[in-house]
C-alpha cells in the first residue's frame, strides 16, 4: 500500500509552489529594488534642477510679457 496523502494539504502546497514560481518570474521581468528606484528618482531630479538652473528666463518672467 502507498503513502497516505492529505489531498487538502497537497493542493495548498502545490498552490504555494506555483505562486512562488510566478513571483520569481515577475521579479526577474519587472522588479527593481527600492535602492534602484530611489537612485533613478534622484538622478532625474538632479537633471531637472540642472536644466532649470540654466534657463535664460526664469519661470516667473514668462507670464509678464
Amino acid at each position: 500500500m502507498g503513502e497516505v496523502v492529505n489531498l487538502r494539504q497537497a493542493r495548498k502546497q502545490k498552490a504555494r509552489t506555483e505562486k512562488d514560481r510566478r513571483a520569481v518570474e515577475n521579479r526577474a521581468l519587472h522588479g527593481r529594488t527600492k535602492a534602484e528606484r530611489e537612485r533613478e528618482r534622484l538622478i532625474s531630479e538632479k537633471a531637472g534642477k540642472f536644466v532649470a538652473g540654466h534657463r535664460r528666463e526664469k519661470p516667473d518672467d514668462l507670464g509678464k510679457r
